[in-house]
C-alpha cells in the first residue's frame, strides 16, 4: 500500500481516547467509520467531537464551514463488518486490557481487507503479543496517542518483532499528515518512552515520601519549581489517574522485574480509589480541600538529583537496549510530559557522574534493585554525557535548531514544541550564539526564523519558573538580556525573516518586531497579553511596536493584551504579508530566499542607516549620504547595473 491509498480509517472504540482520535483524522480531511459496542457508547463519542469541534470554531482554531465538514467526514457504526469492510487503516483504541483487545483483533480479521494496516493504541502493553492474533503481524503497529489527542502533538509508532518497515513508515506519515509529530520506538519495551519515564519517576516519589526522606510538598515543590517540569509528580499522577499509572507499572513489574515493582504508597492510594480529579480525591483532596497547591519554597538537593538520577537511569536502559536514541526520547518527553528540556539533555547538565555515584550510594543504602545502574548510563557519565556518543545524537542546541534550506538561507527554528517555543534563557543564549554563527557564515546571505509545528511562532516568554523567583533585579537582567538578544536581529548585517505560523505572542512576537520582514500564515495569531498577567513587554515591544503601528495601535495592542488576527496585523501594518496556511512553508522560504538573492552590502547599510534614522534622523540621513557614496566604489554596483542593462538577475557577490 501507498501512503496517498489511505482514504478512509476506522477508529475502533469511542471512548476519549478513540473519538479524540477520530477528530483528528477528520480534521485531517480523512473519511472515518467510528465504531463501539453499542449505540449509546458511539453516539456519546460522536456528540463530544460535534461539541469540541465547535469549541475550536468559537476560538478560531478553524471555521465553522471547517469544524462541519469534519463533522460530517465522522461516521458512527456498531457493526464491526460496517466499521472496517472497506477501509484502509485501522486505529484500535478499546479499554488498555490484553483480553480486551485481543478479542477485537478476531472480528477484524475476519472483515477487514487484506492490505489494512492496523494500529493498537496502547501505552505499554506488548505490541508483539496483540500483533500474533491477527493473520497480519507485519502490517500491525502501535500507536500511541497522548490525552487529550486533539491537543498533544506526540505519536509514538512502536514497532512490534513482526512488524514490517513499510507499515511504520506509513504509519508515520499518518500522524504526520494528522498534524503531529511521530517518534520511532524502535523496540516494544513496556511504557515504550515517555511511560518508560515517567512511570518510574512518578514511583520514585511515592517511595521517597514512604521512606520518610522528605515530604509530598517538597517533593512536588522540587519537580515543579527546581526541576522545572510542568507539573509535581504527585501532582501529574492525579491529573492523569493514579489507576493508570498504577496499572501501567504492574504491567513493567510483569515484563521487567522488581525494579518496576509498585511502592506500597502508590497501592494504597489505588486500593482506597483515591484516583485523582476523576474522583475528587488522589494525592490531593479536590472535593474539601485546595488540590494540587504546590509551594514554591519547598525544593530540595538531595530529591532533585535522587530523581534525576533515576531518569537517568531510564533513558540510559531505553538507549541501551535499542529502544531509542537520546535525542528521539529527548523529543517524546517534551512533546507527550510537557518537559522543557528532555530527561537526556538535563542528566547531561547536572552531571551523569554525580547521578551513577547517586545511584550507587541509594543501591547500597536502601539495598533495592531499582537503584542498579545500567550498563549504558554507566558507559556514558565515563564518556562524558548521552550527548557525547557520535554524529547520531550530537546536537548544538536544545532550544533550537538551525537548518540550511538552500539558497542562501539560514534557519533558526524554535524548537521547544512542547511548550509552544516558548522563549527562556537558554533559548536567548542560543539565538544569540545562532545569530552570530550566521553571520560569520559566508554562504548565508539571509536569516529565516520559524517556529517548530504549526501551533506557534511563539507563545512568549516561558514564566513557568516566575513563581519561584520573584526577585526585581533578576528580572531586570531578563529583560536585558531579551532586549539585547533580539537588538542583535535589528542590528545584523543580514536580511531576517520571520514566518509566523500559530501563536506570536508576548516575547515571542516581540521577537518577530525584530525582524525586517513578517509573513504570516491565515492560521496565525498575534498580540501583547502582558497586561493580563499584570506586566508590560520587557524585552522591546513597548518601543518598537509603536514605530511599526504608531502610538495609538500600540497602545490598543498593549493595553487591551488581546489576540489579533493575522489580516488584522497586516492591516495594522506589522504583518507584511498573510500566508494561506497550506502555502506559507514554500512562500516563506521563497521570501527568505528572496532576501538572501539581494546585494549584501548595500542591504547591511540600508538597515544601518533606518535603525540609525529611527532615532536620530539627521544622524540617519547622514549616514545614508556616507553609505551611498560607499556603494559606488563596491563590485556590486556594476553587477547590478550590467545584469539590468541586459534584463538579467543580478548574483551579487558582496564585494
Amino acid at each position: 500500500m501507498e501512503f496517498d491509498d489511505i482514504q478512509t480509517i476506522a477508529i475502533l472504540g469511542a471512548g476519549n481516547m478513540g473519538h479524540g482520535i477520530a477528530e483528528v483524522a477528520a480534521m485531517a480531511g480523512y473519511e472515518v467509520n467510528l465504531r463501539d459496542i453499542n449505540e449509546e457508547f458511539v453516539q456519546n463519542g460522536y456528540e463530544q467531537i460535534e461539541w469540541s469541534l465547535g469549541k475550536l470554531a468559537e476560538s478560531d482554531q478553524l471555521s465553522e464551514e471547517e469544524a462541519d465538514a469534519a463533522l460530517d467526514r465522522v461516521t458512527p457504526v456498531v457493526e464491526m463488518s460496517e466499521a472496517v469492510s472497506d477501509v484502509d487503516f485501522i486505529i484500535e483504541a478499546v479499554p488498555e486490557k490484553m483480553d480486551i483487545k485481543k478479542d477485537v483483533y478476531g472480528d477484524v480479521q475476519e472483515y477487514a481487507p487484506e492490505e489494512a494496516i492496523i494500529a493498537t493504541n496502547t501505552s505499554s502493553l506488548s505490541i508483539t503479543e496483540l500483533s500474533e492474533v491477527t493473520e497480519r503481524p507485519e502490517q500491525f503497529c502501535g500507536m500511541h496517542f497522548f490525552n487529550p489527542p486533539v491537543r498533544m502533538q506526540l505519536v509514538e509508532v512502536i514497532t512490534g518483532a513482526h512488524t514490517a518497515e513499510e507499515t511504520l513508515d506509513l504509519t508515520e506519515q499518518l500522524a504526520e499528515s494528522f498534524g503531529k509529530t511521530p517518534v520511532r520506538v524502535r523496540k516494544d519495551s513496556p511504557g515504550f518512552i515517555v511511560n518508560r519515564i515517567l512511570v518510574p519517576l512518578m514511583n520514585e516519589a511515592c517511595w521517597i515520601v514512604e521512606e520518610d526522606d522528605a515530604t509530598m510538598e517538597e517533593v512536588d515543590s522540587t519537580v515543579k519549581y527546581d526541576i522545572g517540569l510542568p507539573m509535581g509528580a504527585f501532582e501529574l499522577g492525579d491529573q492523569v489517574g493514579n489507576d493508570v499509572t498504577y496499572h501501567v507499572l504492574e504491567y513493567m513489574h510483569e515484563v521487567l522485574g522488581e525494579a518496576y515493582a509498585p511502592c506500597p504508597l502508590l497501592e494504597r492510594t489505588v486500593e482506597e480509589e483515591r484516583f485523582g480529579k476523576k474522583t475528587g480525591k488522589g494525592f490531593y483532596d479536590y472535593e474539601d480541600g485546595d488540590g494540587a497547591d504546590v509551594p514554591p519554597d519547598q525544593t530540595r538537593e538531595d530529591v532533585k538529583r535522587r530523581l534525576l538520577a533515576v531518569m537517568a537511569n531510564e533513558v540510559g536502559n531505553l538507549v541501551g537496549n535499542d529502544v531509542a536514541p537520546a535525542k528521539d526520547i529527548d523529543e517524546a518527553v517534551m512533546l507527550g510530559g510537557g518537559y522543557p528540556t528532555g530527561p537526556a539533555k538535563m542528566a547531561d547538565d547536572y552531571g551523569l557522574e554525580s547521578l551513577v555515584e547517586t545511584l550507587d550510594d541509594l543501591r547500597e543504602e536502601k539495598d533495592a534493585v531499582r537503584y542498579e545502574v545500567s550498563d549504558y548510563l554507566r558507559e556514558r557519565a565515563g564518556e562524558g554525557g548521552f550527548y557525547e556518543q557520535g554524529d547520531d545524537a550530537d546536537v548544538e542546541f536544545s532550544t533550537i535548531e538551525l537548518e540550511y534550506p538552500g539558497d542562501m538561507v539560514g534557519q533558526i527554528v524554535l524548537a521547544r514544541e512542547a511548550r509552544m517555543n516558548t522563549v527562556n534563557p537558554e533559548m536567548l543564549d542560543e539565538l544569540s550564539e545562532a545569530i552570530d554563527h550566521f553571520e560569520e557564515d559566508d554562504d548565508v546571505r539571509a536569516i529565516l526564523i520559524t517556529g517548530k509545528g504549526n501551533r506557534a511562532f511563539s507563545a512568549g516568554a516561558d514564566v513557568s519558573g516566575f513563581a519561584a523567583s520573584a526577585d526585581p533585579l533578576e528580572a531586570i537582567k531578563l529583560s536585558k538580556k531579551g532586549q539585547e538578544t533580539f537588538g542583535k536581529l535589528e542590528e545584523s548585517p543580514l536580511p531576517v525573516l520571520a514566518g509566523i505560523d500559530g501563536f506570536a505572542l508576548g516575547g515571542g512576537f516581540e521577537l518577530a518586531m525584530c525582524c525586517d520582514l513578517r509573513l504570516a500564515s491565515e492560521r496565525s495569531e498575534l498580540g501583547l497579553p502582558e497586561h493580563s498577567l499584570g506586566l508590560l513587554p520587557g524585552w522591546g515591544g513597548t518601543q518598537r511596536l509603536q514605530r511599526l503601528v504608531g502610538m495609538s495601535r500600540a497602545k490598543e495592542i498593549v493595553l487591551t493584551a488581546d489576540r489579533f488576527d493575522a489580516d488584522t496585523m497586516y492591516d495594522y501594518n506589522v504583518v507584511n504579508e498573510v500566508v494561506p496556511n497550506d502555502e506559507f512553508e514554500e512562500r516563506v522560504h521563497e521570501a527568505a530566499a528572496d532576501l538572501a538573492g539581494g546585494p549584501p552590502i548595500s542591504r547591511w547599510l540600508t538597515k544601518r542607516a533606518m535603525l540609525r534614522g529611527w532615532e536620530d534622523t539627521e544622524a540617519g540621513l547622514d549616514l545614508e549620504a556616507q553609505a551611498f557614496g560607499h556603494l559606488m566604489g563596491t563590485d556590486d554596483l556594476m553587477t547590478g547595473i550590467t545584469a539590468f542593462m541586459n534584463g538579467e538577475d543580478a548574483e551579487f557577490e558582496g564585494k
